[in-house]
């Protein structure tokens, strides 16, 4: 192995596969720039701990190719921006390329965190195939003030998964609407839970990337936004009340109980199979049908999120959770470092990475859904996401974002414990945005 690892991680799934074995290898191209040519140089790229198992890859095949060994220091996932201000602001400057969730671009970019690199993509544009990155993705991604300031790594939207066994169980049939997916979760929690199942598994754990994306999910299909065209806020609205209301009415019949509900919870309990529908991203279809603890294999089945008007064509996904990588601008090595990320998020790493189970990644790039490689290993999911992610709603990703979006996963699970009525959570929630954004 010749990626060096700077911390344990502990993986978004248990990382069952690295390498491109998988795939008969991958095709190492597009790497010109002559300071490559083996080098024995050295760069330290920080990554959140769940997405370890993509940039390992793309480190040792980077390495294969140019000589430059990528130490890999792995960090919590909500850390990531906190990492990378005390890196630079203490002047430790360890960072050559850092992961970034694409709700703080304009955090980065508006204080001196992160270099500007549009005019790099320009140069090196035959490399970058920007227009390849799905352009909605790639402009949330990277976008402030009409500058670029990062490359896309993985792009992140849900899905509606279900188990078909325990449907049939049920005789009920899939849910078309958000109020029809309450419905089954309530008559699946009444006649199963004595057997531990219950209805739905929703991830309520008060972390932005988690409560915030399954409340996002309904945002974007009950015609609702965080802001208005304006850029103001927009939570106390009359579509934003029906949101929340719908929100808190999924949690009495969800697994117990939503605000402790993380990611690997939710994970557990669907591939367990003790849940009968869960909201989630791309890669839980190759957990579902690949990992050796599945309990749904063959058993499982995936759909665009529900609707209000019942009419699948009109659903509408949100960009929940997506990272992308960044340059720092302490770099003492920032041509190699860009190399790095040009490969890391180039077409080949993104098929490669999307396609394994164990990464983290979903495609971010048109190519790899397009690809016969990709379909093969995520059949159901592939018709699914181009679509989805093409008309996804994005989250703020103005220089206060970060701040906007702790206090609104604060509220949610506030609201969905009972303790505060979704109206006036809501009002609470465009108080608070209020006074920050005036």
């Amino acid at each position: 192995m010749t990626v060096s690892r700077t911390k344990g991680v502990i993986s978004r799934r248990t990382l069952l596969k690295t390498g491109t074995a998988a795939f008969g290898g991958t095709a190492l191209t597009g790497l010109a720039a002559p300071v490559l040519a083996q080098s024995t140089d050295e760069l330290t790229v920080m990554i959140a701990q769940p997405h370890v198992g993509g940039a390992e890859i793309a480190a040792r095949t980077f390495k294969e190719k140019t000589g430059v060994t990528v130490n890999i220091d792995a960090v919590p996932m909500g850390a990531m921006y906190q990492q990378v201000a005390l890196d630079q602001q203490s002047g430790a400057n360890r960072y050559d390329v850092y992961q970034n969730w694409y709700c703080t671009i304009g955090a980065l970019a508006a204080n001196g965190l992160a270099v500007d690199i549009t005019d790099m993509i320009e140069r090196d544009k035959a490399e970058v195939q920007p227009d390849d990155f799905i352009q909605n993705v790639y402009d949330a991604y990277s976008l402030y003030e009409d500058r670029r300031y990062a490359l896309p790594y993985d792009a992140d939207n849900h899905a509606l998964y279900y188990n078909k066994e325990l449907l049939d169980r049920l005789g009920a049939d899939l849910p078309k609407t958000w109020d029809d997916l309450n419905a089954l979760a309530e008559q699946a929690t009444s006649e199963l839970s004595s057997e531990g199942i219950h209805g739905h598994s929703l991830m309520g754990m008060p972390v932005p990337l988690l409560n915030v994306s399954t409340f996002a999910n309904r945002v974007a299909n009950f015609g609702a936004n965080f802001l208005d065209a304006e850029g103001r806020p927009a939570l106390n609205t009359p579509e934003m009340l029906a949101v929340a209301e719908n929100y808190t009415a999924m949690s009495p019949h969800a697994s117990p109980t939503p605000p402790e509900i993380g990611y690997a919870e939710g994970l557990a309990l669907f591939l367990g199979g003790r849940v009968v529908t869960k909201e989630g991203w791309m890669d839980l279809a190759l957990n579902a049908a690949q990992d050796t603890d599945s309990a749904v294999k063959d058993r499982w089945g995936v759909v665009p999120l529900p609707t209000t008007s019942g009419n699948a064509a009109d659903s509408r996904a949100a960009l929940n959770a997506g990272f992308g990588v960044c340059l720092s601008p302490q770099s003492q090595k920032q041509e190699i470092a860009w190399e790095f990320i040009k490969w890391i998020s180039g077409v080949e790493m993104c098929l490669t990475m999307s396609a394994t189970n164990g990464t983290g990644i979903d495609p971010f790039r048109t190519s790899t859904i397009q690809n016969a490689t990709y379909q093969t290993a995520a059949p159901q999911t592939h018709e699914i996401i181009g679509d989805a992610l093409a008309n996804a709603m994005a989250w703020p990703t103005g220089p206060d974002a970060p701040q906007l979006l702790e206090i609104l996963s604060r509220d949610l699970a506030t609201m969905l414990a009972g303790q505060k009525s979704p109206e006036d959570t809501m009002n609470g929630v465009q108080r608070a945005w209020e006074r920050i954004l005036r």
